[in-house]
């Protein structure tokens, strides 16, 4: 009968058929979804404040925190989905005290390696699609990205212990209310420890560092919402979780673009976290230097060496062997995200760029500005 249609949308004097999809029906059928459905239906003034924070939520996620947030509408409330982190309330460190830092760091015992690949696990969960992730907040101490394998969970707990000392120390030796967070501290020792890594190599340079980062809590981070976060491969750590239908090296550039990052600034950190050591599980693979943890251009001089032939160990063509052509020697081994940039045309002109014989300079500059971009990739206030 017509009574028990409904009225029309813009016509209330009209009445039309339900027409109703399996996912309306499970509103009210689902033993799950019902009882939700049941109580909005019974407060609509509760279903209404669920509605509007859902829909902020749809809207505003890839706006990143809330600090980017302008106009006079901006909540007042904090959302846990907004990844919150605290606001600074101390004084922060001056150029002294970071000097003296970076000496307390690296006479820590803690190796290049393990500073640099700290840093770069907790800078580099930065994602430019939706501006979450990146070292503020600290968040790699915590649940549950100091559990993720490509963090070296073992590994990692040690270097924050140590870190964690150092920021004791420190804090309770200042008078005047200054501190420094242990989110600064792991950016500075990587910071530390690629400033070390091009003294080795016989070239003073300054890596940029500018504090202002804090600690968040576990309180202020959803597990659920940061485990989507995990890498399930970074290249620049050598890393691939499992075998995927996609390649190594388009994997590579999937992360290098999450991270937004240009082709040469992608090439020049490779090459560089390659002979920093910083591989996943210290793994040889693509480390082409006689000499690790010496921040050089070693990386892509043998990588592009014509006495070295290359060939797949397997069927599956994801590790290659590079060996001495005239004699059969093993010199080498890579993965393909190692030999992309002798294969690919556009990144091989890269790699000749910085493995030619004058470019160490270059390649030192290049790497620190592109390692200091990254660093600092979630660091709105710097804008």
């Amino acid at each position: 009968a017509d009574k028990d249609l409904v009225p029309a949308a813009h016509d209330p004097s009209k009445r039309v058929t339900t027409m109703m999809t399996t996912a309306d029906m499970a509103m009210r059928m689902d033993p799950i979804y019902e009882p939700i459905s049941r109580r909005f239906h019974e407060n609509p003034e509760e279903f209404a404040d669920a509605f509007a924070r859902a829909w902020f939520k749809l809207t505003h996620r890839d706006m990143g925190p809330r600090s980017r947030y302008l106009g006079p509408e901006v909540p007042e409330e904090e959302l846990l989905w907004q990844d919150p982190v605290p606001e600074v309330d101390h004084e922060l460190i001056d150029a002294q005290d970071i000097a003296d830092l970076k000496g307390k760091i690296l006479a820590s015992g803690l190796s290049i390696s393990q500073l640099v690949s700290t840093a770069w696990a907790s800078a580099s969960t930065f994602r430019g699609s939706d501006k979450r992730g990146g070292a503020n907040g600290a968040r790699i101490r915590l649940a549950p990205q100091k559990d993720w394998e490509v963090n070296q969970p073992a590994q990692l707990k040690t270097v924050l212990q140590t870190l964690e000392g150092i920021q004791k120390e420190f804090n309770s030796a200042q008078s005047g209310g200054k501190k420094v967070s242990l989110a600064d501290l792991i950016v500075l020792g990587g910071c530390a420890g690629v400033e070390q890594a091009a003294k080795n190599a016989g070239h003073d340079v300054t890596v940029p560092f500018t504090p202002g980062r804090t600690d968040a809590s576990q309180e202020q981070t959803d597990v659920e919402s940061f485990a989507v976060l995990e890498p399930e491969a970074d290249g620049f750590r050598n890393y691939l979780k499992t075998k995927y239908a996609v390649t190594a090296e388009e994997l590579l550039v999937d992360r290098a673009q999450l991270l937004t990052l240009t082709a040469p600034e992608m090439t020049v950190l490779v090459g560089g976290m390659r002979v920093l050591n910083a591989n996943f599980g210290q793994s040889q693979h693509g480390v082409f230097t006689k000499r690790p943890e010496t921040l050089t251009n070693d990386f892509f001089v043998n990588l592009l060496d014509m006495s070295t032939s290359w060939k797949a160990t397997s069927e599956d063509e994801d590790v290659f062997e590079g060996r001495d052509r005239a004699t059969g020697e093993l010199k080498w081994t890579g993965t393909r995200v190692d030999l992309i940039f002798g294969s690919n045309s556009q990144l091989r002109a890269l790699a000749e760029v910085y493995g030619s014989e004058d470019s160490q300079e270059k390649f030192l500059h290049d790497f620190v500005a592109a390692w200091n971009k990254v660093m600092n990739l979630d660091r709105f206030d710097l804008a």
